[in-house]
This record gives structure tokens, C-alpha cells and sequence, in this order.
């Protein structure tokens, strides 16, 4: 046997460390030796149904341990494993199952719907497997059931395709993005280091492992070093405060508006966070104001920063460096190189602001169906992240925001982030959104879309007003719109395209 993708790494635990927690959810545990055998048998079961090295195996739900399972039994058998967001529509699911040509599908009990319409359809897929009894021929249950749990004979090198992964497809098609097993490697190896990991670990899972931060982010780096990953289904403040307590989480992986809701939530000021040592946020910019709370509580905060491309490591604040450098997403993770450049590529001087590119192997193989999108951002080696940042005098990395959010209003750059931070420190705002829509002298200008907190009613002028004291002049947004609530992908980021056609809708309303 010469496997030395992510299918390995159960086969290797389960000489090490056979009887120590892999797994909880829903209360129950399972140990790296029942991991191992029910991932071996569902292995050999695909196989029977046909899939071989090279195929591609999709899982489509949320977060389950069947979707781990997915992942490590197609690394065994070489195939490549797909996990498809779980809220994804016919139509969308459709375009990513023909441009992957996936041909296995494992599909939840919310998205049998979804699946039985797509089945009726023109998908390469020939094989749908319920998770429970549904439509389909097969059931998750049937298709392990009398297979043998004997260890799978196939050669698998670190080069190979192990997950593709789409994009959120927020400014057009999604693309695939091919993560290899070295790749994936690489990156738990990035995290293990960065967050000082072991085989103590209790990493609380909540993240949907349909992202990158989700499967990258805590839940392969946990099961590498042995410890154990306590799943929840879905994101929902009270229960991940409960389930802290009681299962004596040391670490998860959370995107900004989780740990906000988890401040907000009623239980946070009494919630027993003895165990929680430190929170990995990712996924935006970490505004001052959500740090501070979580500090006071005596947990860390370690922003960083990535990609799906980097699947996702590229740099890390420790826990040691956030009351010193607040709002910095760190320094490079151990095997990841990370600059700064200008357009020429040329690298910029500290404080000044470029294009972060990054080179490692964690990068991945490229956009599948796509070499002209992979040439673009890949170039000689470096990932284009396409991100607008810089380096502090220090070596500490500062995110400023996606170039195309950037706008320049009467010829100065404005950073959407920069004033998206100084709206959140505000009394009274909980959540905040800006964008460039065009103005008639300043070419371009901002406009700000917030949330306030319960109980509190808020002024477009006053925001304005406020907003003065904080920032430069050409950085106060024209227009202020208070909402109900910021359009979010499944992932939790906000959907910016929402946001621009509400605000073309406003203008010509009001005859902007």
C-alpha cells in the first residue's frame, strides 16, 4: 500500500491512537478505530457501486459525520471528493455537478428534493445515495452494510486531486478549486503549528464543512494530531455556548458574525468558557469591537487570514500578539510565503498598501476547466489573492479589502473595511455593509448599510455625524441605509452584488 493522501490519516491513527475520540455529534462518540473501519467498509462499498481512482464523489448536506466519512473514504480509493453547499438550488447544483462531471452524490434528507429533481435531469450523476431511506435505490446504511473493513490497496501520492472545492459564485460562475492531498496536507500542518495543537484538543465544529475554513480551518488539523472534533449540525449561538460547557471545547473555527451572535446572545456574560482557549476567526476583516469581549473572558482571539485556494492557511495572529497588533491578520503560516506588491510585482515597503500574494505548497493545483482563470492567478508559483493589504513595520499583515470593493472617491482610495470598522464601534450598530455607487463630483462615493441593536433606533444624519469623528472627510459615506438585516451567503459573508443592486434601486428611486 502506498497511500499518502488525507484517506491515510485515519489508517495511521488507528495504530496510534485506536481509542481516543474522533468524533462526537449528537452526544455520541466515536473512536479513531470505529472511524477507521466504517470509512474502510463505506470505501469498499463505493467501489462495488463502481467508483474508482479518479472519479468524483460528492456529498450534498450539512454538516454530518457521513460527510467526513465522504472525504476520507474517496482519499482510500483515490477518488476525488465534492462537497456541495448544502442551500445550493437545482439549477446551481447542476452547473457544479456537470463542470466537476461528479458521478457519486451522497445527499442529506433536506436536499432530497433537490437531488430527485436533478436525477430527473441531465447530471452525469449515475449513482444518488440517501443518507436515510428516500427515492433513491441506495441508502448510506446499505451501501456499507456487509462489506469487509480490510484496508483499501491503492496508490495514492500527495500530488493528487483530493477535494474540489467551489467558490461561492457571489460575482459570477463559481469556479472549482483543486485542492491536492499535499495541499491539504500542508495546510493542517500550517494550522497544527500556528494554533500550538495536540492530541488533547476538543475543536468544536460548526463551520459548515462545505467551506474551506470549515474542513481546513479546525476539523483536518484536529484529526491529524489525534484529538477530537465535536460536530454540530448548524451554527445557532445558544446551542455552541452549550456545547462548550459540556463537552470542554479548547478551539474552534468561526467566521466574524458567529462570534458576534455568541457576544450578543443572552448566556455569553454567564457561559462557562473555562475550557476555550482560543477562538481561529477568518472570513472578513475582525473589527476591534469583537475583539475586546472575548479578551475580557480570558479567550484568545487569533485572526487569519486565507482562501480556498490556500486551502486556506496563509497567516495567523497569535493569541500573544492581539492585544498588541489589534486588526492584523499576523504573520505567514510556517510553510507559506506571503508578500506584498505592486502592480509591477515588485515587492512594497512597509505601510504601503498592494496586492498579498502567496506561494507554498498549500496552494492549489489550479481552477479546474479553467487554465486561463489559473494563469491569471497563479504566476510563477504565487497565488494572486486579489486581496488589498500591507505590511506594518513590524512584519504584521493588514487586510484593507478585495481591489474590487475598493472605490475612489474625489481621487482618493477608499477601503470599504476601513469604514465597515469605524461604523461597528459605534453605540448602537451591530451590523455593517459599505459599497461605491457613482456621485456626480466625487466620481464615486459611499454607501453604508447598518443594522443597530435591539431596542435601538438609528438616524442616517446622526450615523454621519458620529461617523466624522472617527474618520477623513472623503471616507464618510453620502448615503446611509438602516435595514433589517445584510444579505449573507451560506458562509456568513455578506452578499455584496445584494447590496449594489438595492443600491441602484435606491438611486434611481431617488433620482441619484
Amino acid at each position: 500500500m502506498d497511500n499518502e493522501g488525507i484517506g491515510s490519516w485515519l489508517e495511521r491513527r488507528i495504530t496510534m491512537t485506536p481509542k481516543n475520540e474522533a468524533l462526537v455529534f449528537d452526544g455520541r462518540a466515536v473512536t479513531y478505530e470505529e472511524m477507521t473501519l466504517r470509512t474502510r467498509r463505506l470505501a469498499h462499498g463505493l467501489r462495488a457501486l463502481g467508483v474508482e481512482k479518479g472519479d468524483c464523489v460528492g456529498f450534498f448536506g450539512f454538516n454530518d459525520p457521513a460527510a467526513l466519512e465522504v472525504m476520507f473514504a474517496a482519499g482510500l480509493l483515490g477518488a476525488t471528493y465534492l462537497p456541495l453547499n448544502a442551500r445550493l438550488t437545482a439549477e446551481e447544483a447542476r452547473y457544479v455537478l456537470g463542470d466537476s462531471h461528479c458521478t457519486t452524490v451522497i445527499f442529506g434528507d433536506q436536499q432530497a428534493g433537490v437531488a430527485q429533481e436533478l436525477a430527473r435531469s441531465d447530471s452525469p450523476v449515475t449513482t444518488w445515495i440517501g443518507l436515510t431511506d428516500s427515492w433513491s435505490a441506495h441508502t448510506y446504511d446499505s451501501v456499507r452494510t456487509g462489506q469487509p473493513d480490510t484496508r483499501i490497496d491503492e496508490q495514492v501520492g500527495l500530488d493528487d486531486l483530493s477535494v474540489l472545492m467551489y467558490s461561492s459564485g457571489t460575482t459570477g460562475a463559481p469556479k472549482g478549486v483543486m485542492l491536492s492531498h499535499g495541499n491539504m496536507l500542508w495546510n493542517a500542518m500550517n494550522q497544527l503549528l500556528a494554533q500550538d495543537m495536540t492530541s488533547r484538543e476538543r475543536t468544536l465544529s460548526v463551520a459548515p464543512l462545505f467551506h474551506i475554513g470549515g474542513i481546513g480551518g479546525a476539523v483536518t488539523p484536529t484529526l491529524l494530531s489525534g484529538g477530537t472534533v465535536v460536530l454540530l449540525r448548524k451554527f445557532d449561538a445558544g446551542a455552541v455556548l452549550d456545547t462548550i460547557e459540556k463537552e470542554r471545547i479548547t478551539t474552534f473555527f468561526a467566521v466574524p458574525t458567529m462570534i458576534q451572535e455568541l457576544w450578543h446572545h443572552p448566556r455569553f456574560a454567564d457561559a462557562d468558557l473555562s475550557s476555550l482557549r482560543a477562538i481561529c476567526v477568518a472570513g472578513a476583516p475582525l473589527p476591534e469591537a469583537l475583539i475586546s469581549p472575548w479578551q475580557e473572558r480570558g479567550v484568545a482571539i487569533a485572526q487569519a487570514y486565507g482562501l480556498t485556494e490556500t486551502a486556506p492557511s496563509v497567516t495567523m495572529l497569535s493569541g500573544d500578539d492581539v492585544r498588541a497588533k489589534v486588526g492584523s491578520a499576523g504573520k505567514r503560516t510556517f510553510f507559506t510565503d506571503v508578500d506584498v506588491v505592486r502592480p509591477d510585482g515588485s515587492s512594497a515597503e512597509p505601510n504601503e498598501i498592494g496586492e498579498i500574494v502567496a506561494k507554498g505548497p498549500n496552494v492549489m493545483l489550479g481552477y479546474l476547466n479553467q487554465p486561463e482563470a489559473t494563469s491569471r492567478t497563479v504566476v510563477e508559483g504565487w497565488l494572486h489573492t486579489g486581496d488589498a493589504g500591507y505590511f506594518d513595520d513590524d512584519g504584521f499583515l493588514f487586510i484593507c479589502d478585495r481591489y474590487k470593493d475598493m472605490y475612489i472617491s474625489g481621487g482618493e482610495n477608499v477601503y470599504p473595511a476601513e469604514v465597515e470598522a469605524a461604523l461597528l464601534k459605534l453605540d448602537g450598530i451591530r451590523e455593517a455593509a459599505v459599497i461605491g455607487v457613482p456621485h456626480e463630483k466625487w466620481g464615486e462615493t459611499g454607501m453604508a448599510f447598518v443594522v443597530g441593536t435591539d431596542g435601538t433606533t438609528l438616524d442616517e444624519d446622526t450615523v454621519r455625524t458620529r461617523l466624522r469623528e472617527k474618520l477623513a472627510g472623503f471616507k464618510i459615506p453620502t448615503f446611509v441605509r438602516i435595514a433589517e438585516a445584510l444579505p449573507r451567503t451560506a458562509t456568513g459573508k455578506i452578499r455584496k452584488p445584494d447590496l449594489r443592486t438595492s443600491a441602484r434601486e435606491y438611486l434611481l428611486t431617488a433620482g441619484g
